[in-house]
Order: C-alpha cells, then sequence, then structure tokens
C-alpha cells in the first residue's frame, strides 16, 4: 500500500525525477498513492489523446495554461485557464490542443490503479497500435 508522503513537489520536478514522452507529451508525475495519482501534462500544438476511457477511475484536469478542446462523451467543450473538466469512469473522452500554444494542465485520477505503470511501459513509443494494446493491459480502452 502506497501512502501519502507529508512534503513538496517542486515546480519542474516530478516523483523521483521522473518524466515521461507518451506520443509526443511530457507527463511529469507529481503525487502517487493507492488512493490518486497527479501528474503535469505538456500538449505541444497539435497534439492529442483520442477517445479513450478508464474502466475503474475518475479523472480530472485542471487547465494551467492554454486552451484545451474536450470531446466529452460525443459533446465539444473547450477548456480555459483555471477551468476544471471531470471526467467519470467508463465515459468516453479524448483531448486536443487544436492552437499554436502548448497547453500544460494538471491531471489526476482516483484510485490511481496501475495508471503510473502504465505511463512508464509508454514512455517513448512511437506506435500507436503498441499503446493501445498496452493501455488495455491496464484498463484504458481507446475508442
Amino acid at each position: 500500500m502506497t501512502t501519502e508522503i507529508l512534503g513538496l513537489t517542486l515546480n519542474e520536478e516530478g516523483v523521483n525525477n521522473i518524466s515521461w514522452n507518451v506520443m509526443g507529451q511530457t507527463y511529469v508525475p507529481k503525487q502517487l498513492t493507492d488512493h490518486s495519482f497527479a501528474w503535469r501534462a505538456t500538449f505541444p500544438a497539435g497534439t492529442f489523446v483520442p477517445s479513450h476511457a478508464h474502466d475503474e477511475q475518475e479523472e480530472y484536469l485542471f487547465v494551467l495554461s492554454g486552451t484545451i478542446d474536450v470531446d466529452l462523451d460525443g459533446e465539444k467543450k473547450q477548456g480555459r485557464v483555471g477551468d476544471l473538466v471531470r471526467l467519470p469512469r467508463g465515459v468516453p473522452h479524448a483531448f486536443y490542443n487544436n492552437s499554436e500554444q502548448p497547453v500544460e494542465a494538471l491531471f489526476w485520477v482516483a484510485p490511481s490503479r496501475d495508471l503510473f505503470n502504465l505511463f512508464t511501459k509508454l514512455d517513448n513509443l512511437v506506435d500507436p497500435e503498441t499503446v493501445v494494446k498496452i493501455s488495455r493491459e491496464h484498463g484504458i480502452h481507446f475508442v
């Protein structure tokens, strides 16, 4: 069981100094326990996460900079700085940076399940089919 540790994760640092490249996006883990997992994501211009759903996790996205387009179970929305996107488990969702500027966001899921290990396995992969296969093994299903 992983429990919370008292402390501060500095702005540009991640848990254990980890940073992942997931299909051109940068994910920096900021917090991890059995109950929740948070990471800072940078979406360069033109990048996206296709429609997918989490079997056993709620997911949240807090926009730190830029504007991100989201597809929430087929409904198109746009998240701006300070907006929170709520994604219940099992509901398909997608993220798109259709702007010309990077988007920064704080993501978190509850419970954490195996998402930290999934991102570790996805680090630097470039084949979408492999990403989909590995994600499915960790409870994430692309539509």
